[in-house]
């Protein structure tokens, strides 16, 4: 489903040039959740939003169900993202004067379908995350894992193959961490989905079916 191969990953600046990552490869098999750990600034956000296509190697070759995604325009790489990916991450980025379920149809405004289909897969996706009461509620109103419910909901309206998640539970408390990853291994399990999740939690990463661990930008295992 995602295959990576040599992804090389350099900032540079006029007098710096800082390697983010570093002979990346790893292949992600269709329907398996996995998670990736390392210390703070070992690369792991850099290799997910590659993985999202919210940036751009510097080298190497990334495919998403067999395709190179390199020649894609900006364009076509939007709609990939839109229709094929979805994310999950750490602080919600849900926005604030909109109710729960008109966030959660925010990524179906890019697609071609009527209001009332957009509703029905909206409320569809907050019943699947057990939010069917607080669909009129605003983020403000919610607790921290009923906003990254709200978050999930919103991450799986569209049906995506792929779900890449940033730290889903690193705001969260150890209770509330527990429910999210039961509603990750649940879409994993019931819909195949293919999982992706940065953690710094090693009880998250246990649950998972491997764990890649990155160090200074390199694979360690």
């Amino acid at each position: 489903m995602i295959t990576l191969d040599n992804i090389e990953k350099i900032y540079r600046t006029d007098k710096i040039e800082t390697v983010a990552l570093h002979a990346i490869s790893l292949n992600i098999r269709e329907g398996e959740f996995i998670s990736i750990m390392g210390p703070s600034g070992s690369g792991k956000s850099t290799l997910l939003n590659i993985m999202g296509l919210l940036d751009a190697p510097s080298g190497g070759t990334l495919k998403l169900a067999g395709s190179a995604v390199a020649a894609q325009g900006d364009r076509q790489l939007a709609r990939i993202r839109n229709e094929r990916l979805g994310f999950i991450f750490q602080t919600f980025h849900l926005i604030q004067d909109l109710s729960v379920v008109d966030n959660v149809e925010v990524p179906l405004l890019y697609r071609r379908m009527s209001g009332a289909e957009r509703r029905t897969l909206a409320l569809r996706a907050l019943e699947r995350v057990g939010l069917s009461a607080r669909v009129h509620h605003f983020p403000g109103q919610l607790s921290g894992g009923q906003q990254q419910r709200v978050a999930i909901a919103r991450a799986i309206v569209g049906s995506p193959k792929i779900v890449l998640a940033d730290e889903p539970t690193g705001n969260l408390d150890s209770q509330m961490g527990d429910d999210i990853i039961s509603i990750l291994l649940d879409l994993n399990k019931a819909e195949k989905s293919t999982i992706v999740m940065v953690t710094h939690d090693p009880r998250m990463a246990e649950k998972t079916e491997r764990t890649i661990r990155l160090f200074d930008g390199r694979q360690v295992n």
